[in-house]
């Protein structure tokens, strides 16, 4: 049994171009379809965040719409509900990530607000990309990469794409599109179809285009285990 990091965001909006804010926090189906297969495989799972808080989920990933039905959307929730490690995370500055075999970001815009700038964070994704140990990056976390400088220049990967951004629509609206950050990163950008799971790996580095990306995104962190 390894152990598998996974860092949330600690916000619980998202600020718009216009200054409002935009409510947000982690995006459900990218924390229990990667915490379900960690742990059926038989992992142990840590979870963390900026200053230890306890992480909010976005509402909107709780309908039956963001799941494909309300049986799913009740399992969903059910998973959140069991999950203790949301209740006790540890604070991301504290973490040793030399600690995991693995590291997984969730998204939903929580990351745009606080991940992208969050240096604690930066410093943690360079270390573990240096180390060769599985990186798993999906949807909205890909901002936390920002962070790390150009550690990640020239690295194959995917995240929300602008098209994406634009049907949800949010693209107006935001002060900043992640597919465009990340090119001007110097990341070579692998754009999918709009809301088709979509997986990208790179060396150490697995990233994931959305939330259907999810679970796929997690198997290919499994294999590299």
């Amino acid at each position: 049994m390894a152990k598998i990091l996974m860092v949330l965001s600690g916000a619980d909006h998202w600020t718009l171009n216009d200054g409002s804010r935009h409510p947000t926090g982690y995006w459900a189906e990218e924390f229990t379809a990667p915490y379900e297969l960690f742990k059926a495989a038989g992992h142990e799972v840590v979870v963390a965040t900026p200053g230890g808080v306890e992480p909010t989920v976005d509402r909107g990933s709780l309908t039956a719409d963001a799941n494909g039905g309300q049986e799913r959307a009740d399992a969903v929730a059910a998973v959140l509900r069991d999950a203790a490690e949301l209740r006790s995370p540890v604070e991301l500055a504290r973490v040793d990530p030399a600690d995991y075999a693995a590291v997984f970001y969730p998204g939903g815009h929580g990351p745009m607000e606080d991940l992208a700038v969050d240096a604690d964070s930066g410093r943690l994704l360079a270390r573990v990309l240096a180390s060769g140990a599985p990186l798993g990056v999906v949807c909205h976390a890909p901002a936390a990469l920002l962070a790390a400088g150009d550690a990640f220049a020239g690295y194959r990967l995917t995240g929300f794409t602008n098209e994406e951004e634009r049907q949800a629509g949010l693209a107006d609206k935001a002060p900043w599109l992640l597919q465009d950050r990340l090119v001007a990163l110097g990341a070579d950008f692998v754009e999918g179809a709009p809301w088709q799971p979509h997986v990208v790996v790179d060396r150490n580095l697995h990233t994931g285009q959305n939330p259907a990306s999810s679970g796929p995104l997690a198997a290919e962190l499994l294999k590299a285990l």
